[in-house]
């Protein structure tokens, strides 16, 4: 395959750069960030804007599969999530079906689902938004929606939450607490069931939408792990990993989601609605479409891939001090959260 991926710089561009290279594809980044890694020597790096056409034409040409990963995460402004995830998207499938590409497979997000009252969640049930992304990421499937229906093959894929080596962002929070020996905050008592997603899962789940065949994968998936326990349980394994003999410590869930409310508002904390709002509740979906006509067999549970996450996270923290952005690849700044560290 020659392979476009939008957002290769980023979290899981860079892992599926890795991935589709592992197994003799040819790959070619499109994105906005300089493409700072050891792999640069075997990739074709184009560093441009997918809201530039110019750009997103010359990336396109030649290649047969475009996996588009690129997208404004929640902390960015409405304005910059909704042009790049819909003004950005709308470019990217125009050029594909200008160019004849062979399939699309675009990265959506279970935040589609906003925050649902029935677990396990369906690729069928209704979409519900929270916030400018979950807004945004609705606005960009009904493109691909409509393309499809101008005879792209388009894969749209849902994930949960990922994660695994080079994730931080918010998930820096709970590993730098863990490295320091501090136990961690939970919203709510911690048992509910919160499914997670390793990086390398989501690399399969896509390599399988770009590899079967096209009547099969022109369609939604939800992608999620198979293994999954309480968030207490999968929290806690990380603090048992740092070795300091700390625990998770929950706390009443209403109190806790205004607090947070009003921090978001005054922009003191880098947690944001989605994330907040779903801690305390059951979120898993069904990925049983994926498994059942795409073959689609997760490798890690929770568990398995917050520690792997972990494990990077330690081996590379130094590297990571005084870095800080809005990525999924560096560090959130705390906030008022830094001072709160120290009640722990």
């Amino acid at each position: 395959m020659r392979c476009l991926i939008t957002g290769g710089a980023g979290f899981l561009g860079i892992n599926l750069v890795r991935y589709l290279l592992k197994r003799g594809h040819e790959v070619r980044s499109l994105d906005i960030a300089p493409f700072d890694y050891p792999e640069k020597s075997k990739v074709d790096v184009i560093q441009g804007d997918i809201r530039d056409c110019q750009a997103v034409s010359r990336a396109i040409s030649g290649t047969n599969i475009v996996i588009h990963c690129a997208a404004a995460l929640p902390l960015y402004s409405r304005e910059e999530i909704f042009s790049t995830e819909v003004e950005g998207t709308r470019i990217l499938l125009e050029a594909a079906l200008e160019q004849k590409i062979d399939r699309f497979i675009y990265i959506s997000s279970t935040a589609v689902y906003g925050i649902p009252n029935h677990h396990p969640i369906y690729e069928t049930d209704s979409l519900h938004g929270v916030g400018p992304y979950g807004e945004a990421k609705i606005r960009a499937e009904e493109l691909c929606q409509q393309f499809r229906a101008k005879h792209l093959c388009v894969a749209i894929v849902r994930p949960k939450t990922f994660v695994g080596p080079e994730r931080l962002g918010v998930f820096e929070l709970l590993y730098s607490w863990a490295y320091e020996g501090r136990s961690f905050p939970l919203i709510g008592c911690g048992n509910n069931r919160y499914q997670l997603l390793d990086v390398e899962d989501l690399c399969q789940a896509i390599h399988l939408c770009a590899t079967r065949e096209k009547t099969l994968v022109s369609d939604v998936f939800n992608v999620g792990a198979k293994e999954f326990g309480t968030i207490r349980e999968d929290f806690q394994a990380v603090l048992d990993r740092a070795g300091h003999g700390k625990k998770v410590r929950g706390f009443p869930a209403w109190p806790v989601i205004q607090m947070l409310r009003l921090l978001e508002l005054w922009h003191l904390s880098p947690l944001y609605r989605w994330v907040y709002e779903t801690m305390p509740n059951d979120s898993f979906v069904s990925i049983d479409r994926i498994a059942t006509r795409l073959g689609f067999v997760p490798q890690y549970s929770n568990r398995e891939a917050l520690l792997r996450n972990y494990d990077w996270y330690v081996a590379s923290c130094k590297q990571l001090e005084g870095k800080s952005g809005i990525s999924h690849r560096v560090p959130w700044k705390h906030g008022v959260l830094r001072l709160a560290r120290y009640l722990f």
